[in-house]
């Protein structure tokens, strides 16, 4: 990585972004809350609310690491208020279809986030 490509963007305009961004890319019910990181002036906190009976919400945290490309963490995922083991199989898809989400709302930002 070279030093030109750094995310110059502000944060709260990126959460801002993302906060706009993120919902047309949720499945239909879903909803998510998009936080700055209080720690890294390139990284945020995504909660998404997954409907259905489950209630699940899984816990992201969504690093820039530079103008184009994210890192994607999962902090947690509870069901029910109850924190559960995420290695089952649906969850494990569900999972994978956020991680999916949370980059197709990077890569739809790229004008905005890269230099």
């Amino acid at each position: 990585m070279t030093g030109k490509d750094q995310l110059t963007i502000p944060q709260d305009e990126l959460v801002e972004a993302w906060r706009r961004t993120l919902p047309e890319r949720l499945n239909a019910g879903d909803s998510a809350e998009v936080r700055a990181d209080g720690t890294d002036p390139g990284a945020l906190r995504v909660t998404i609310h997954a409907s259905g009976r489950q209630k699940y919400k899984l816990d992201f945290a969504v690093r820039y690491l530079d103008s184009r490309e994210i890192d994607v963490e999962l902090v947690d995922v509870e069901s029910g208020g109850r924190s559960i083991d995420e290695h089952a199989e649906a969850v494990r898809e569900l999972i994978s279809d956020y991680r999916r989400h949370l980059h197709e709302c990077a890569q739809s930002l790229h004008d905005l986030t890269h230099a």
